[in-house]
């Protein structure tokens, strides 16, 4: 199975939180996981704030996962889908649009914590 997992998801994971135990199985079974490179940014910005260290998260999010470039056909779909659904939904964000576009990309699930993905099919909220 494809994976894409999400800032909110790797947090979890790297506190070991009860949610982020559900991140680690699926870290540990035979699945493809991808992110993609804004998700480093958010997750290392989290990290810092919240005082822990920086190098374990980037290593542990590198160490795991595939990165998935952003190619500027992604970059546009998930302008055109931002645009969308602004209107709708206030909170999402342009890295959101940018997360979602890449998991349809991918014909991967989303696995996240973050409430703003729910409206989407391919979305595993944990």
């Amino acid at each position: 199975m494809k994976y894409l997992i999400d800032s909110s998801a790797w947090i979890e994971y790297l506190e070991g939180s009860e949610a982020g135990e559900k991140v680690h199985k699926i870290l540990k079974e035979n699945n493809e996981i991808f992110i993609v490179s804004i998700i480093i940014a958010e997750v290392i910005s989290k990290v810092k704030r919240k005082g822990l260290n920086t190098e374990l998260a980037y290593e542990s999010i590198i160490k795991n996962s595939n990165i998935l470039d952003l190619s500027p056909k992604i970059c546009k779909e998930a302008g055109l889908l931002h645009a969308e659904l602004k209107n709708k939904q206030r909170s999402l964000s342009l890295a959101d649009a940018l997360i979602i576009t890449s998991t349809r990309k991918l014909n991967a699930k989303l696995i996240t914590k973050d409430a703003d993905f729910k409206p989407f099919s391919n979305v595993i909220i944990i």
